[in-house]
């Protein structure tokens, strides 16, 4: 039996209603999961129209309604079961717009609290203007400060995979300098046992698990930087008395191709740009975003709102079809104790 994944449409003035319509005609997708969007149902009636997409647009008022319309033949035309949550009746595609970002943040309000009661296995997100959000007055910067609020988690893990690649993160959103000051022995330790415990809660129980080196062929003992020998080295051996399967630090020009091809279950990358990049370049459409360590799955494109050719018909949804697939994935094991 398919899973039944929940889709917050996103920025109405992105391309997140695009992709999210076009997401719908792709097999992979339909075969994948059960699909229900959160948004607004005017909205994505008009742009079906405004692109001729062979769509109906089919208003339910939860997720639990929607088994209706999966049962309904649609002939020509796909059906597209849509939890309408409204949203601003005029607004310019590719613009900054507070109510656009209200409305975006109620979909995802509205995705949460339906697969917290148990309407849905996953949700499923397109994205967000961060411009948007604070014109809106909504208090938060993107997606996963929202479900850390909405789901009672702190500090959530994201977990990048492409292909049978998984990366996770030590540092995010700060600068180059503060993420070197963020490689010590217990933040490494902390994040590794977490990034653990998220591949289990995902069904990936056995294996290997390795941490990257932060200074090219991780600092040849401290002749390159001493990160390693002062933090990377030392929350290696601890990890491994208390008995979990790590390795590192692996020179981060090897170790993705490492986990690639098998040898790892999951890489922790020790700064943004390390493992963004190793996942890009494999297939930058195809990388799929999961926020891990939280009740509910969450998994997202790995782009923005596009603004430059939103409502244009040029968005590629082949990054929410990927999203979809990696949700269909995980959910029969999200949350089993292994």
């Amino acid at each position: 039996m398919r899973p039944r994944v929940v889709i917050p449409m996103g920025d109405p003035a992105g391309i997140g209603p695009e992709i999210t319509l076009k997401t719908f005609l792709e097999p992979r997708a339909r075969a994948a999961a059960e699909m229900v969007v959160a948004g607004g149902a005017g909205i994505l009636r008009a742009l079906a129209q405004r692109l001729s997409l062979p769509v109906r647009i089919c208003p339910v008022e939860n997720g639990w309604e929607a088994g209706a319309v999966f049962a309904e033949d649609g002939g020509d035309v796909v059906l597209v079961p849509v939890i309408d949550l409204g949203g601003p009746d005029r607004f310019d595609y590719g613009v900054v717009n507070g109510e656009c970002g209200r409305a975006a943040f109620r979909y995802v309000e509205r995705a949460v609290e339906e697969t917290l009661a148990g309407a849905f296995q996953a949700v499923v997100t397109t994205a967000v203007n961060k411009e948007s959000l604070r014109a809106g007055g909504v208090p938060y910067i993107g997606h996963t400060e929202m479900f850390a609020a909405l789901t009672g988690t702190e500090d959530p893990l994201t977990l990048f995979q492409v292909q049978n690649l998984r990366i996770f993160f030590l540092s995010r959103h700060v600068s180059l300098r503060q993420a070197c000051d963020l490689v010590t022995e217990e933040r490494i330790c902390d994040y590794t046992r977490r990034c653990i415990a998220a591949l289990r809660q995902l069904g990936v129980a056995e294996g290997t698990f390795a941490i990257a080196g932060l200074n090219p062929h991780s600092g040849e003992h401290g002749l390159f930087g001493d990160e390693e020998v002062r933090a990377v080295f030392p929350a290696v051996e601890r990890l491994q008395a208390e008995g979990y399967a790590v390795e590192g630090p692996i020179g981060a020009d090897s170790v993705f191709h490492l986990a690639k091809s098998g040898r790892y279950t999951g890489v922790l990358s020790l700064y943004h740009d390390q493992g963004h990049i190793a996942a890009k370049t494999l297939d930058f459409m195809g990388t799929v975003s999961v926020t891990a360590g939280m009740p509910i799955l969450r998994t997202s494109v790995d782009h923005g709102t596009a603004f430059d050719i939103a409502g244009k018909g040029l968005a590629s949804p082949e990054s929410l079809v990927a999203a979809v697939e990696v949700a269909a994935q995980y959910a029969p094991y999200y949350g089993r104790k292994n």
